[in-house]
């Protein structure tokens, strides 16, 4: 027979002890399905606010820039604002802007504007929507400047929760 001594056999005796005591007191925990509150992808932002501009990719001599920017102002109504700025007064400008709802993990459009302006350098537009909490928005713009030849970017933003 082996021989232990007393206090090897204590020590073993309240581990063995603690062990148990610990497995007695875990809960097995459950996956919870993912909620889109958790998903933020490299497309979404946790801020309340995001802007995109876009230069003019031919360094034209018409379009300077394009800027979107989308803002939450509270649990169920947003800021959408575009701008199209042009080098110099042009014909025509053109500033179309798209809502878009994340749904089901793809955007879609939700509302879209379009505006022309004539004989301006620069065309912009702040348009506050009310729009269904618990999921993300993003604007998509288009900005173009014609003046005998046309010219025009695009711009996108990040998308931003509305809770």
């Amino acid at each position: 027979m082996i021989k232990i001594s007393r206090w090897k056999h204590r020590l073993g005796t309240g581990v063995a002890a603690g062990i148990l005591a610990f497995m007695m007191s875990v809960t097995p925990a459950m996956a919870e399905p993912v909620s889109i509150l958790d998903e933020i992808t490299e497309t979404e932002t946790d801020a309340d606010y995001a802007e995109d501009t876009e230069y003019s990719l031919l360094k034209g001599n018409h379009l300077n820039f394009g800027t979107t920017k989308i803002a939450k102002l509270s649990s169920s109504k947003l800021s959408v604002y575009g701008l199209t700025q042009g080098h110099h007064v042009c014909d025509r400008v053109d500033l179309n802007l798209y809502l878009e709802r994340k749904i089901d993990g793809s955007y879609a459009t939700y509302k879209s504007w379009k505006f022309t302006a004539n004989n301006t350098s620069s065309l912009s537009r702040t348009i506050e929507v009310i729009v269904p909490s618990g999921t993300y928005y993003r604007v998509r713009g288009y900005h173009a400047c014609e003046d005998g030849s046309r010219e025009s970017t695009s711009t996108l933003t990040s998308g931003v929760m509305i809770k």
